[in-house]
């Protein structure tokens, strides 16, 4: 175990949510450690409409490029580091706080902001869903409307649904959407678009076509109990997040990460804090909350 000198605040993630409490605790003279695992911008170099955040942004893309313009800044303060790596584990004592990393390196700060964000739930963790071992339909968000083909059906009514169709708006074809139950309140995003075709489900089965035919067959039973087959030539997945936890995270009954559960040197923000409140702007707003509640612990209490 390799262990590192102690900065103020450890940022865990560089999605819109890490990037901004690293820029708010720069800003304030903290020194922050930035640990990252991928590119800066994270999901957003996949989101091809920001029409909810504020700042003229036309893509998520855009948002990253500039994202990472930020974080170039901030390290010329001299009070930003950038660690490359996969965070595995959280931990707060009565005078710090430590983020361990898959290589066993242990960073050790003040407090940590923790916004790992999400992670794509997979078919097969879909309890309503009953589908041959190995069947992993492509996402949605990353499809290109060109590879339509025949009946399409979108299994899940999240929200990059109502994405892929803003950044998609000239797209004439039918989406067939089945959507269980606790994808309710996010399907009401979408049910005004008349390309979209709700199939409200309480259940869904995929097998071959029959006869060796093209494409795939779905048995939807409905919400009253009745079984519908149809034949899709295109399948994809929309099913929505769960959090991308760090050992030593306190979650709650729904898997997510709420700040009031966890210990005093260890914020969250982001996606990872709650299903409800996952967009861009909430995002950044957290985290710049994150690090100014720890940057006044500071200056409050001198702890």
């Amino acid at each position: 175990m390799t262990q590192t000198g102690s900065t103020d605040l450890t940022v865990v993630g560089a999605g819109p949510a890490g990037v901004a409490a690293t820029l708010m605790a720069v800003s304030v003279g903290m020194s922050v450690r930035l640990v990252e695992q991928g590119v800066p911008g994270g999901k957003l170099h996949h989101i091809g409409a920001l029409d909810n955040v504020p700042g003229d942004w036309h893509s998520g893309p855009d948002l990253a490029a500039a994202l990472s313009s930020d974080l170039d800044r901030a390290r010329a303060t001299q009070l930003l580091y950038r660690t490359t790596g996969r965070a595995t584990a959280v931990a707060g004592y009565d005078g710090h706080a430590e983020v361990t990393l898959a290589d066993g390196t242990v960073h050790r700060s003040e407090a940590v902001v923790v916004a790992t964000g999400v992670t794509t739930l997979s078919a097969a963790a879909a309890p309503w869903i009953e589908a041959p071992d190995g069947f992993s339909p492509s996402p949605l968000w990353r499809t290109d409307p060109a590879a339509l083909r025949g009946p399409t059906w979108i299994l899940g009514a999240d929200r990059p649904l109502g994405t892929w169709l803003r950044a998609h708006p000239h797209v004439e074809h039918t989406l067939n959407v089945a959507c269980p139950p606790g994808d309710d309140y996010k399907s009401v995003e979408v049910e005004g678009d008349p390309r979209v075709h709700l199939v409200r489900c309480a259940a869904l089965a995929v097998a071959p076509a029959p006869s060796g035919g093209a494409g795939l067959q779905l048995t939807v039973r409905g919400r009253d109990g009745r079984e519908s087959l149809h034949v899709a030539g295109t399948v994809l997945h929309n099913l929505g997040s769960r959090p991308a936890t760090l050992d030593g995270l306190a979650q709650g009954p729904d898997g997510y990460c709420p700040p009031e559960l966890q210990h005093p040197r260890i914020l969250t923000a982001g996606d990872l804090r709650s299903a409800r409140f996952q967009r861009v702007v909430t995002a950044q707003g957290s985290g710049a909350q994150a690090a100014l509640a720890r940057y006044y612990d500071i200056a409050l209490t001198g702890d």
